[in-house]
């Protein structure tokens, strides 16, 4: 496989900068060219469902309150963290263009990382705007404001950016005088930092600290959030009042198992076992594509307060078109 290097010798050492990596991707599957276009397909829904979403967000007043704000966001980070990824993937292997500059390479780890954070980062603001209205209803409108919500998400995007850059520019420290094969669907940091020859001890840290950041804080803090709302509703005097409430959770639980259960399966199964490299691949991409597509559509059918505003925003073009016709 040729490819460019770009050599910088010290007096110690050699360090080598590739132009290039290739990224592997699939091997030997049949027609899995068909699988792209399944991607292509949940882009497309992707991007029009997120849309949707952020437009009834913007045009209903009944939803420009705090809690929309971060379910605009996770939108948002929904829309993006696809853009970075899925047209990407389809032009690397549909098209056979599976070599990617360096830069380029760090780019796209850099984007698709930030966005994949903010995603989970979003679910855990949602759960704890669930936690202040149900266990403290009474203070909800004066500890959860728009104001207060917006800082919140402004203070987590610029963690989740300071992370991501340190993260993705320890990877210019490193060295790689052998394999420039990335085996995985795009330029994910684990495989590119794993073929680098000289020490990557720094790498490995700052992947399991993201690793920490991104599932296991937000899944132990979602987990105690929902432990003291069980506690809050067995304290409710009513079955109708407790299902009411619980009924406003119900959307972020979904949103919540979408997300974090095939990440969660997928690092326990390759820690307890052998994943075939497809599989593997299959999985964390699957992983990464689908919650961004089911998220918005979750949220418009099982959330009311946003089914009686696409209703109103409905009756609403509708009043407007019949008056200009008429």
């Amino acid at each position: 496989m040729a490819h460019e290097q770009s050599v910088l010798v010290s007096s110690n050492a050699t360090f080598v900068r590739p132009s290039y990596f290739y990224i592997n991707g699939f091997e030997n599957i049949p027609h899995i060219k068909y699988y792209y276009v399944f991607l292509g397909l949940v882009y497309a829904v992707t991007v029009l469902a997120n849309s949707f979403i952020m437009t009834v967000i913007y045009l209903a007043r009944n939803l420009h309150t705090a809690k929309y704000v971060v379910v605009f966001n996770l939108a948002v980070t929904d829309l993006c963290g696809s853009t970075a990824l899925i047209p990407k993937l389809i032009e690397t292997f549909l098209f056979e263009k599976q070599y990617i500059s360096y830069e380029a390479c760090l780019s796209s780890m850099f984007f698709v990382y930030v966005f994949m954070t903010m995603q989970s980062l979003s679910l855990l603001t949602l759960a704890y705007d669930r936690f202040v209205a149900i266990v403290f209803p009474l203070r909800y409108h004066v500890i959860v404001t728009r104001t207060a919500m917006v800082m919140i998400l402004v203070v987590l995007w610029l963690f989740t950016l300071a992370l991501i850059s340190f993260t993705v520019s320890l990877i210019t420290r490193l060295s790689f005088c052998g394999s420039l094969v990335i085996k995985s669907f795009f330029c994910d940091h684990g495989p590119t930092y794993a073929l680098s020859c000289n020490n990557n001890s720094l790498n490995n840290i700052m992947a399991w600290v993201c690793f920490l950041v991104v599932m296991c804080i937000p899944i132990v803090l979602i987990v105690l959030t929902y432990f003291c709302i069980a506690i809050a509703l067995i304290r409710i005097a009513t079955g109708e009042e407790r299902g009411k409430a619980m009924r406003t959770c119900t959307s972020h639980l979904i949103l919540v198992a979408i997300f974090y259960l095939p990440m969660v399966g997928n690092n326990i199964a390759a820690v307890v076992s052998y994943i075939h490299p497809n599989a593997r691949i299959i999985n964390n991409s699957l992983t990464q594509t689908l919650p961004s597509m089911l998220n918005p559509i979750i949220y418009s059918l099982r959330t009311e307060e946003v089914m009686d505003a696409i209703r109103k925003l409905y009756k609403r073009s509708t009043g407007k078109l019949n008056t200009i016709r008429s």
